[in-house]
């Protein structure tokens, strides 16, 4: 099995059907144009079947916690990729609604559907509609991890030392980037009308009468070209500093290429090679390499691996019996959630970090940590506290609603991590404090540059 085909999984047992118009790239998770194995996937079963290709993308308003912010920068990247695609010869299909019903319907008049990977619940399960009602080959391609998930391990990693040689074993293996693939058939018969045009994404979103609450911001613009334009100044300018610098809060030495990676608009691949033939120090880059290939597919692994990765049962026993051991400890304080989300606790760092959040879509890591394990402490069970923290992040985080979001959340009650001495209402899982930020951060610096914004 090649290494390009072994990223690829067959979802049914049928095959290609020579009655189909063309062959379906259902675009779901890999929202790009360039460097994505399951488009090219595609490209070649097109030419195999000597069909035209067609990709799909559909829009679906009602996307579990999604408001404008997340809209917003999604169909920027879509506006730019259907462009790129469409210059290829490659018919963009844009539709609204149900996108696993409408993906099975297009598969009717396929001769062969083919599809990205998703790894949430509801992901899984769309994939799963397709390989059911679709009547020909479906299949299956895994573009947005390094190493796929099976590849790396057969079974739920406890940590990122359980997994680190695993994913750097195979990492040269998989490594490469598919060949862009020449469309022996042009897709000038498949022409129709978008549902709705996406010339203007603001009208768009409109239109679509979702959740405006949160609205989209300035520091972020979706698409491929920003992703690359943020990976090259990263690469060229800063990763040679990433080492120390990226606990900096302040003066942030940061890719910030995490949305990009959730909405598929950079492949993970392209970011590790374009870091590791930097000019940067060793240090440097197997830092970097560390927190975007080990930490984000232990991240990956923990969702397909654990059925309850968005919930207090998922987390490991220990730390579920320490947290219910300490679940009546007196608070200090309580804050209601609506509190916290409006920065109303009696911690200006806290609040400070919130309101990061509500503004810029963004939060740097280590005060994520921060503010996910205050909420431990502002709320009355362990329950509410993973229920707040979690909403909070994706509702407001433009790479919320992600595997790092289950994983980074699971973090805080004790996910990946080992016990600690026993403290109140903690137990045994890991605490953060106001006092050690500040031994170990300019929080204050960060407080005025928050509140500033």
């Amino acid at each position: 099995m090649t290494r390009a085909h072994a990223r690829v999984k067959a979802l049914n047992a049928l095959t290609p059907s020579n009655d189909g118009n063309y062959v379906l790239y259902w675009m779901q998770h890999s929202q790009r144009a360039t460097d994505n194995p399951a488009l090219e996937h595609a490209a070649a079963r097109a030419n195999e079947c000597g069909k035209p290709l067609k990709v799909l993308f559909v829009v679906d308003p009602t996307y579990p916690e999604a408001n404008a912010r997340h809209y917003t920068f999604m169909l920027e990247g879509i506006a730019e990729t259907k462009q790129a695609v469409e210059r290829r010869g490659i018919h963009f299909a844009l539709r609204l609604g149900s996108p696993p019903e409408i993906a099975a319907a297009e598969a009717r008049n396929a001769s062969v559907a083919v599809t990205d990977r998703g790894y949430l619940r509801h992901l899984a399960a769309w994939r799963d509609q397709l390989a059911e009602d679709a009547p020909c080959l479906a299949e299956m391609v895994e573009g947005d991890v390094i190493v796929p998930v099976e590849a790396a391990s057969d079974k739920l990693e406890s940590a990122a030392r359980t997994i680190r040689r695993k994913l750097h074993d195979r990492t040269d293996e998989f490594a490469t980037l598919p060949d862009t693939v020449t469309l022996e058939h042009k897709a000038k018969g498949l022409d129709h009308a978008d549902d709705r045009a996406i010339d203007d994404v603001a009208a768009f979103i409109e239109a679509l009468e979702i959740d405006a609450s949160v609205g989209p911001v300035d520091g972020f613009k979706g698409g491929t070209r920003m992703a690359m334009a943020r990976l090259k100044a990263f690469a060229d300018d800063a990763l040679d500093a990433y080492g120390e610098g990226r606990s900096d809060i302040v003066n942030r030495n940061v890719s910030h290429l995490s949305p990009y990676l959730h909405f598929g608009q950079i492949s993970p691949v392209t970011i590790y090679r374009a870091v590791k033939a930097s000019g940067a120090g060793d240090d440097d880059k197997a830092g970097y390499v560390d927190e975007m290939l080990v930490r984000r597919e232990l991240a990956v692994n923990f969702v397909h691996y654990n059925k309850d990765y968005d919930s207090v049962s998922g987390l490991p026993g220990w730390a579920r019996d320490t947290l219910e051991a300490h679940a009546s400890d007196e608070r200090p304080a309580v804050f209601t959630a609506s509190e916290m989300e409006h920065s109303k606790t009696d911690d200006p760092y806290w609040n400070a970090a919130m309101r990061e959040m509500r503004l810029t879509g963004y939060l740097h890591n280590h005060l994520r940590m921060y503010w996910g394990k205050r909420i431990i402490t502002y709320t009355n069970t362990p329950g509410h506290a993973y229920r707040t923290a979690l909403a909070l992040n994706n509702k407001y985080l433009l790479d919320g609603r992600d595997c790092n979001s289950y994983a980074n959340v699971g973090w805080l009650f004790g996910v990946h991590d080992r016990g600690w001495p026993e403290r109140e209402i903690f137990g045994k899982v890991r605490s953060m404090t106001p006092g050690g930020l500040k031994r170990k951060f300019d929080v204050d610096g960060y407080v005025k540059w928050a509140n500033a914004l």
